[in-house]
């Protein structure tokens, strides 16, 4: 009988490859990821201080964070970004990318709370009474002299009136900030 010559399978070589590309991502794939870590370090650079005790940062991070803080010409700042992007690849990035959003939700959330007071301040100035009566409703625990005082004050555009109405307002709204 003649002796079977043994070839690779297509299948074989297939799978092997598989098994190499999920091991190890395209350099496109690994740019990206470098791209979206400076993206962040970016981020952190920008942060004002208080926000950016509020992230879990690896000491040298922090420190390469800082440097970057004080450069001020253009491609020393560059280059400590990158630094800072190789930096965040030793590191898991997961838990500063959560509290990045956490952040970033919170900035959203007072802005829209910002917008809110005005449109109350804005109603209140224009149409009086009736939103008055709308804005104690849904805020039982406002001072309805104390607010009504402040609404024709605006309304009569004495000095501060208006400054003082939003103020007030925040202070209804917002109780805990």
């Amino acid at each position: 009988m003649p002796e079977k010559l043994w070839y690779p399978t297509p299948i074989q070589q297939t799978t092997r490859n598989n098994v190499d590309d999920i091991e190890k991502p395209s350099k496109s794939q690994r740019k990206r990821d470098m791209t979206a870590l400076q993206k962040i370090g970016e981020l952190l650079v920008d942060l004002p201080g208080t926000e950016l005790e509020k992230v879990p940062l690896e000491p040298e991070l922090a420190d390469a964070i800082e440097h970057a803080r004080g450069l001020t010409e253009h491609e020393a700042k560059r280059r400590q970004l990158q630094y800072i992007g190789r930096l965040m690849r030793k590191y898991d990035a997961q838990p500063i990318q959560e509290a990045l959003k956490k952040i970033q939700l919170k900035s959203q959330t007072g802005k829209a709370q910002f917008h809110q007071i005005e449109r109350w301040r804005d109603k209140l100035i224009a149409e009086g009474d009736v939103q008055l009566q709308v804005f104690l409703q849904q805020h039982p625990e406002a001072d309805h002299q104390r607010l009504r005082q402040l609404v024709r004050n605006a309304q009569q555009d004495k000095s501060g009136a208006t400054r003082e109405l939003f103020r007030y307002l925040r202070e209804i709204i917002e109780p805990s900030g």
